[in-house]
């Protein structure tokens, strides 16, 4: 007897019933190979090869020549994968494509899951789509494959050996071995689901190792979309970031070829994508190639793809993308979830990464601001002094007779503690600013200007500051004085043969002065320039 609700559709080429389908001899000469059958499709754990298995094992029990599994995705009621068994290498090298099940008698049982069961499927007017290249078919037996109560997919054959139709007795065999497949199937998805969650949950802690190592930003988002393309099997594997102008950018990408043509892609505002993903919003797409949605030029190449968000309490930090090539296979339900998750830890190691760079760039501030109080309290002070009292050692030598060089010497050895003095406080500045933000004081800036010239001069210029300068120069006289700087930098670059540079800005309040003197050779021949700039305020 058959189940409620799954009464098999036979169509012998007229009505079910005009010639006996009851064989006992040969159900009794079919046992023993359902049996082995039934056995032998459990034998795999890996999902493939299952398939594959039994796609055989029904062939062989019911005498078919040729059979196949579809693979039913619920979602789109159509077919991912077909498994073959009877044709060829060569035959099926002849069919361009293989069905969908969007139409013909694979459609009927994907719209209908119950047994069916025809003589001749070329008598039947639904048997339609049945791609050139084919072996000529006749009888024809379906089975759907139920995984609990879900249709995993569908078990077709054709062409009985021998010519006759497949029997009833054909069909109950089948309908047995259906049965014990969606055990065997259920065992090898899980089976096969824990395999890949391992893979993931793998790969999701190397990459938070990798990046609580300490890589740089650019690194960091760049392992991401290595890992992530590796365990999805994806041709792609690209992270992008909000731009200031409210699109999406491609800032790190990883591919089997350069990706070099990725980086910098941009999804310009107002694409129909752009919404949910800067919403935080998963995009799963069947087609870059042909979705609309799609705007880039490099969806050309890509098929299936997911887009995923990387957010972590509520921040947004950009969006993971992991596109298949064209004709590739599109991801399911598993793949979803466990992307969605990798991407969901990743963005939370992403952010303990960027929170553990700001506690080691804190370290550094706190650091070096030790290093600027030590260098004030006790270097500073200690030159101070000892200027003071060279300074009155030098008005007590002033007395003495004439031609006496000792205030002479003692006069440049206190010019030069104040000088040490302005050098060290210029240090002192230095270590205050953050290394890698733009200064956001006129000292600092006249710091950048003289440290980048550094680096083309061959030594560091000296510089010093008189007068609160932060506080008395406006921000249109400060450009001036910099544009100032910045010339009389490059003339000295220009001139060459320079060892050392002073630059000094002098603030009073109502001018200011700019003097930049070198020690390098003018064009007429003598060492030693001086440039200087002043404006009043």
């Amino acid at each position: 007897m058959t189940a409620a609700g799954h009464e098999p559709e036979r169509r012998p080429g007229g009505e079910a019933g005009e010639h006996p389908r009851e064989q006992p001899e040969e159900d009794a000469a079919s046992l023993p190979v359902l049996l082995e059958a039934v056995l032998s499709v459990g034998s795999e754990l890996e999902l493939r090869a299952t398939l594959q298995h039994i796609v055989e094992s029904a062939t062989e029990l019911c005498a078919a020549r040729y059979g196949a599994l579809g693979v039913v995705d619920p979602e789109r009621a159509l077919l991912t994968e077909l498994f073959t068994s009877g044709l060829t290498e060569a035959q099926r090298a002849a069919i361009p494509h293989l069905p969908d099940g969007r139409s013909g008698l694979l459609g009927v049982l994907l719209k209908d899951p119950r047994p069916l069961l025809l003589d001749d499927l070329t008598q039947d007017p639904r048997s339609v789509g049945i791609p050139p290249g084919h072996p000529p078919m006749h009888s024809f037996l379906g089975v759907p494959i139920r995984v609990h109560t879900e249709v995993f997919g569908n078990l077709y054959l054709t062409e009985k050996r021998g010519g006759g139709p497949f029997t009833d007795a054909d069909l109950a065999l089948v309908r047995v071995l259906a049965s014990q497949a969606g055990m065997a199937i259920g065992n090898a998805r899980l089976y096969e689901t824990a395999r890949r969650r391992e893979r993931w949950i793998d790969g999701a802690a190397a990459v938070t190792t990798a990046l609580l190592a300490g890589a740089p930003a650019a690194d960091a988002l760049r392992c991401v979309a290595e890992r992530a393309r590796v365990l999805a099997d994806a041709a792609a594997g690209v992270v992008l970031q909000p731009t200031p102008e409210g699109g999406m950018e491609i800032v790190a990408a990883s591919t089997q070829a350069d990706p070099g043509d990725l980086v910098g892609t941009a999804i310009a505002p107002g694409s129909p994508v752009l919404e949910q993903l800067l919403g935080g919003e998963a995009v799963f797409i069947e087609d870059s190639a042909m979705d609309p949605r799609m705007t880039t030029h490099v969806r050309e190449r890509f098929g299936p793809s997911m887009m995923l968000p990387l957010q972590s309490g509520g921040q947004l930090i950009g969006t993971l993308a992991l596109p298949r090539a064209r004709g590739g296979p599109p991801y399911d339900a598993v793949d979803r979830l466990l992307a969605s998750q990798f991407a969901t830890h990743a963005a939370l190691a992403l952010v303990l990464a960027d929170a553990q760079h700001d506690r080691e760039q804190l370290a550094v501030y706190e650091d070096r601001d030790r290093i600027a109080r030590d260098l004030h309290d006790l270097v500073v002070q200690r030159l101070f002094a000892t200027e003071m009292m060279l300074e009155s050692t030098r008005r007590r030598a002033s007395n003495a007779p004439s031609g006496d060089t000792v205030g002479d010497e003692l006069g440049r050895a206190v010019d030069e503690l104040d000088s040490t003095i302005q050098e060290v406080r210029t240090a002192i500045f230095a270590l205050q600013q953050p290394p890698t933000d733009a200064p956001a004081t006129f000292r600092g800036r006249v710091l950048r200007e003289t440290s980048g010239a550094a680096v083309l001069l061959g030594f560091q210029p000296s510089v010093h500051f008189a007068g609160a300068v932060d506080a008395l120069l406006p921000e249109p006289v400060a450009v001036a004085l910099l544009s100032a700087l910045r010339t009389a930098l490059a003339a000295a670059h220009r001139r060459g043969e320079a060892t050392s540079m002073e630059v000094v800005v002098e603030a009073t309040s109502s001018r200011v002065r700019l003097t930049v003197a070198d020690d390098g050779r003018t064009a007429s021949g003598p060492r030693g320039t001086t440039v200087t700039w002043e404006s009043a305020l």
